[in-house]
C-alpha cells in the first residue's frame, strides 16, 4: 500500500472541496474526460508564460551551448521528480505535476539576478515587492489568458491548490519533514516567500522537488562549462561519496537525482513529513552551499549580472518617464523613437488594464483589469510585471532598440 494514499488530494479527502475550488465557475465541456488537476495542467501547459520559459535563464545567461539548461529544462525536472515521488507515495500526481509545470510561470528573465533587479525597482518606485513566487500565482490568476470556442479571452482560473502550490513552492529554504498547512488562507495576504508550507501534500512533494531537480542539474552545467576547477571537484567528490554517488567524472544529473528521490521515498511518512534522511539531508544542504560558492557566484557570472541589471532599470526608466498624464499621446510620440517596446508595452496595457476599453473589448478580452492606470504605482506595477514576462532574448533586443540609432 502507498504510505501516503489516505493523504491524497482525492474524492474524500478533508480538503477536496476546498482543494478544486477556483475563483469562477468553470466552463467544462460535456464531452470532457479530464480530472480538475488535469485540467489545470494542461491550460498551465498551453499558457504563453510557460513557452516562453525555454527563452529565460535557469543559471547560465546567453550560452551558444544548446546542452545547458534552461528555465523549461527545469520546469519539467520539478514535473518529473514531482511525479515520480507522488506516484511512489500513492498522492495525487495530476496535481503534482500540474503545480510544478506552473511553478515558475512568473520568473523573471536573467533568472534570479533578474528576479532580484525588479524587487529593487519595485521596492524604490513605488514601495512593491516583486519575488517569482507570487508572481507565478498573479500570473496564473491575472496575465495568463486562453481563448474559448467563441473566440474570447478569459483568464485560467485554476484550482485552489495548484494556486497555493504555485506561490508555496520555494525551494530555496534549508528545511525537511514537511508538513502541509491546514488553513485555508486567502493566497493574497501571503506576503513573502515560505511564509506558509503548502496546502496539500502534493505541493509539500513540489516544494522539494524542486530543490532536488536544480542543484544536480546545475554541478552537470557547471562542468560543461569548465566553471569548476580541479579542487572544487574533489570537494563535490567527498559531499556525494557521502550518498554513495560515484565521482563527479562518472555522475551527472540522474545519478544525484536518483538517490535523493529514492531516500525521500524510503524516508517520508505521513507522521514525519515529507523529508530526507539525515545523511540525505546533510548532503543536500551541502551541494547547495557549494553551489552558491563555487557556480552562482562565480566572478563570470557577476558581469552578465550588470548587464542584465542596466537593461533592466534602463527598459523601466524609459517606460516609466513618460508623460503619466497624457498617457497615449505621450506614447504615440514615442513609439516614432522605440516602436517596439512601445508597442508591445501599450498591446500589455491593452489587454490588462483601463488604459483603452474599447480596443480590449474589440480584442474579446474578457479577463479581469488588473491595473487602474490613473494610479502612478499601478502603472510602474505594469511596467514590472510586463518585464517580468519577457524573455532574456526579447528583454536584450528591447534594450538594443534603446541604445540605437
Amino acid at each position: 500500500m502507498k504510505k501516503f494514499s489516505q493523504q491524497a488530494s482525492i474524492p474524500g479527502n478533508e480538503k477536496w472541496e476546498k482543494s478544486i475550488e477556483r475563483l469562477n465557475p468553470i466552463d467544462s465541456k460535456k464531452s470532457d474526460i479530464r480530472s480538475e488537476f488535469w485540467r489545470d495542467y494542461n491550460r498551465l501547459l498551453h499558457s504563453k508564460a510557460y513557452s516562453r520559459l525555454k527563452h529565460k535563464t535557469q543559471v547560465f545567461h546567453a550560452t551558444a551551448n544548446d546542452n545547458i539548461c534552461t528555465r523549461i529544462e527545469h520546469v519539467n525536472h520539478v514535473a518529473s521528480v514531482s511525479y515520480t515521488i507522488c506516484k511512489e507515495l500513492g498522492l495525487n500526481y495530476e496535481l503534482g505535476l500540474a503545480i510544478a509545470i506552473g511553478h515558475d510561470i512568473g520568473h523573471a528573465p536573467f533568472g534570479h539576478d533578474g528576479e532580484k533587479t525588479l524587487n529593487l525597482i519595485a521596492k524604490n518606485n513605488y514601495n512593491g515587492r516583486f519575488w517569482h513566487e507570487k508572481n507565478s500565482l498573479d500570473f496564473a490568476d491575472n496575465i495568463e489568458i486562453l481563448q474559448n470556442q467563441e473566440g474570447q479571452y478569459h483568464n485560467l482560473n485554476l484550482s485552489y491548490a495548484v494556486r497555493d502550490g504555485l506561490i508555496s513552492h520555494c525551494g530555496e529554504v534549508d528545511e525537511n519533514n514537511i508538513f502541509p498547512r491546514n488553513e485555508a488562507i486567502d493566497l493574497k495576504e501571503i506576503k513573502h516567500p515560505n511564509q506558509y508550507p503548502p496546502y496539500t501534500w502534493e505541493g509539500a512533494v513540489v516544494k522539494i522537488a524542486d530543490k532536488i531537480s536544480y542543484l544536480g542539474r546545475d554541478i552537470e552545467d557547471a562542468l560543461q562549462l569548465k566553471i569548476l576547477n580541479n579542487s572544487q571537484i574533489e570537494e563535490l567528490n567527498d559531499i556525494l561519496n557521502e550518498i554513495n554517488v560515484k565521482t563527479i567524472s562518472n555522475a551527472n544529473n540522474t545519478s544525484i537525482i536518483h538517490s535523493f528521490i529514492i531516500d525521500l521515498c524510503n524516508v517520508s511518512t505521513p507522521e514525519n513529513g515529507i523529508g530526507f534522511s539525515e545523511k540525505h539531508f546533510k548532503a543536500i544542504n551541502a551541494i547547495k552551499k557549494f553551489n552558491y560558492k563555487h557556480i552562482y557566484l562565480h566572478p563570470r557570472l557577476a558581469n552578465y549580472k550588470k548587464y542584465s541589471d542596466l537593461m533592466l532599470n534602463t527598459l523601466f526608466q524609459t517606460l516609466a518617464s513618460i508623460d503619466f498624464e497624457n498617457l497615449k499621446s505621450s506614447m504615440d510620440e514615442k513609439s516614432k523613437i522605440f516602436p517596439k517596446l512601445i508597442s508591445n508595452f501599450q498591446k500589455w496595457l491593452i489587454k490588462y488594464s483601463n488604459f483603452d476599453v474599447e480596443q480590449k473589448s474589440k480584442n474579446q478580452y474578457n479577463n479581469a483589469i488588473v491595473y487602474d492606470i490613473s494610479d502612478k504605482s499601478q502603472y510602474q506595477r505594469a511596467i514590472v510585471e510586463f518585464l517580468s514576462s519577457t524573455t532574456d532574448s526579447f528583454a536584450i533586443e528591447l534594450y538594443n532598440e534603446l541604445i540605437q540609432f
